[in-house]
């Protein structure tokens, strides 16, 4: 049987998505300077900032097995509320020894699958990450590509490697940059985040050429420096419905969204990852017990609201979608 690869929007029932691996190890000590150590902080709550220096340099399984256990324990009851729904999970590979050590003192990462590639449409995108211990999270994902991707009717590309820079260079041609957790698909309208600290200019220039034959709008959208990704400030629940934290938004919402229903969400919940919930349909959608308040009145909209607690992976910097990648959306 063919396989299936396509994402029509944020939205569009869920069939196929890969769930992540709970695998982390952060940068050595003196990779990064501190300013720009805390600068890379920066998108954590404070209490989460200092759990973080605590781990520098240190795999967490090692450091800490049992909050290990429970954090993969919140992947396997998302995994639950997924398959529920009759959603087709996927697992990326382990890390092996080798991948590992290639990380050397910057670490690797094996844990959040939204950022190392995406898909528009019928098109597959291997990303560019910023994050010194993240660069080479997209590996443990190949298989699956040659499982999934290779077969299906669809196109699959990579960004181009990035070129030599500091972690905080800024300017029109860093990178290029490109990060899933960025990347919003709302049918042939697509929009990608710009913090300066995940996807840069290059990156967004690169997604706009790839696309535009296939009649696609790339949008730049500016975000606060303290918010990693687009989906930590913004989040497409349904047509018409969305939730976001205005504050995060240097030019506010962007224009095609400014007439659907907004859910607003603070600083502070947003900071804690309340806008980065998962929408399995447009009448099911996941995230935090900690979100009541915000799930509620996704609720009074007529959405199913599903509740997962997520606390371990939210002090990484990233909830539900950070967690999922869809394969196929439609």
């Amino acid at each position: 049987m063919t396989k299936r690869v396509f994402v029509a929007s944020e939205f569009a029932p869920l069939r196929t998505v890969v769930v992540a691996r709970s695998q982390l190890r952060l940068s050595d000590a003196g990779v990064m300077s501190q300013e720009q150590s805390e600068a890379r902080l920066a998108i954590l709550p404070e209490s989460e900032r200092v759990l973080a220096r605590r781990l520098i340099g240190k795999d967490h399984a090692e450091a800490m097995p049992e909050r290990q256990k429970a954090w993969e324990g919140e992947r396997l009851a998302l995994r639950a509320v997924l398959e529920k729904h009759g959603v087709r999970v996927l697992l990326p590979s382990l890390l092996t020894e080798a991948q590992k050590e290639a990380g050397g003192p910057y670490g690797y990462s094996n844990s959040f699958v939204r950022d190392p590639w995406f898909t528009v449409g019928d098109v597959v995108v291997e990303g560019s990450l910023r994050s010194l211990h993240r660069r080479r999270e997209v590996l443990p994902c190949r298989s699956l590509f040659e499982q999934e991707v290779y077969p299906a009717d669809c196109t699959y590309v990579a960004v181009p490697q990035p070129d030599a820079a500091p972690i905080d260079a800024q300017g029109a041609h860093v990178g290029p940059f490109l990060e899933g957790g960025d990347t919003l698909v709302l049918g042939k309208h697509v929009f990608v985040g710009n913090s300066g600290k995940a996807s840069s200019e290059a990156g967004v220039a690169f997604l706009r050429k790839l696309l535009a034959s296939r009649g696609y709008t790339v949008e730049s959208v500016r975000l606060k420096p303290n918010f990693l990704h687009l989906d930590c400030a913004l989040g497409l629940v349904r047509q018409g419905l969305l939730v976001a934290c205005r504050e995060a938004l240097l030019d506010g919402l962007p224009a095609v969204l400014r007439d659907w229903e907004c859910i607003e969400v603070t600083e502070d919940e947003a900071t804690r990852l309340g806008t980065n919930g998962l929408p399995i349909s447009p009448d099911v959608y996941v995230t935090d017990p900690i979100f009541r308040r915000i799930g509620d009145a996704i609720a009074r909209h007529g959405v199913k609201v599903e509740y997962v607690d997520f606390t371990i992976s939210r002090a990484f910097g990233g909830a539900f979608r950070c967690t999922t990648q869809p394969l196929w959306r439609e």
